[in-house]
């Protein structure tokens, strides 16, 4: 549903506004061009922002009080358009929210100004200021380096939390992979065990004759237990379990095991 920005007679809003005097989020001017820069500025560097009735006058009322009257403005697009570049010409710019009031009788502009995600705003000519005690006041130098380090805190969080959030995802797959590996590992050392069972089955029954057969396979299982000393090796690199040395020790028995009965029979 689009936001209404116009209204015949005054808003609930305005009317409490009106009832109160000039106060560090609130500011009556005559007319648009009454608006500066850095009023917008002012706003935008306070912490909640503010609004500026425009079409309203201050007067003092029967019990000494400050508040608000409404004596109405021009409200059409070169008013409108003069509030919007000065926005505009802040830096950074400001984003400030319009709304006609009292079309039916004296109609005013109400100018909200939402206190800045991009602190600190400077006017045109370079002027920082913040609203304090129901008026402009130039920012101390101390205060602007308090709203800089907040301003380059946030971005530098924002910055860590991106790179943490990468790097839990990278550490997440370089995890899913290694456990993959290993798992794949894992399994080639159990066929290998299975092939070395039937291999010293087998051996048991080599006679003479086969000498010459078991040179071929010494030589054969010398290449093997090259490639088992290489995967050692690539598995001490890494933490695992105590079931891999286990596993690495029975095949390192059961390989010596087949040279020595590889060895009586070639001899």
């Amino acid at each position: 549903m689009p936001i209404k920005k116009e209204y015949q007679g005054l808003t609930k809003r305005t009317r409490m506004m009106l009832a109160t005097a000039e106060a560090d989020n609130l500011d009556f001017k005559r007319d648009a061009s009454g608006v500066k820069s850095i009023d917008l500025v002012a706003f935008a560097n306070a912490e909640h922002g503010g609004t500026i009735l425009i079409g309203v006058d201050e007067y003092t009322s029967k019990d000494g009080l400050q508040r608000g009257k409404v004596v109405g403005c021009s409200v059409d697009d070169n008013a409108r358009l003069m509030l919007i570049n000065k926005a505009t010409d802040c830096s950074p710019n400001i984003d400030v929210q319009i709304y006609i009031e009292n079309l039916k009788a004296k109609p005013i502009f109400r100018v909200e100004v939402p206190s800045g995600r991009l602190k600190p705003y400077a006017s045109p000519r370079g002027m920082y200021s913040i609203r304090a005690d129901g008026r402009n006041r130039a920012l101390f130098p101390e205060e602007l380096l308090l709203i800089f380090m907040d301003r380059e805190g946030d971005k530098f969080l924002s910055r860590f939390r991106h790179a943490v959030a990468e790097l839990e995802a990278q550490v997440g797959g370089i995890n899913q992979s290694l456990s993959g590996d290993i798992m794949a590992v894992a399994d080639h050392i159990h066929d290998l065990d299975d092939q070395l069972q039937r291999t010293l089955g087998r051996l048991q029954g080599l006679t003479d004759s086969t000498k010459k057969r078991s040179r071929n396979l010494l030589q054969t299982l010398k290449d093997s237990q090259d490639s088992l000393d290489k995967l050692e090796r690539f598995l001490l690199e890494d933490s695992f379990t105590h079931q891999r040395d286990e596993r690495l020790t029975s095949l390192e028995h059961k390989v010596d095991q087949l040279l020595t009965i590889i060895r009586e029979n070639a001899e």
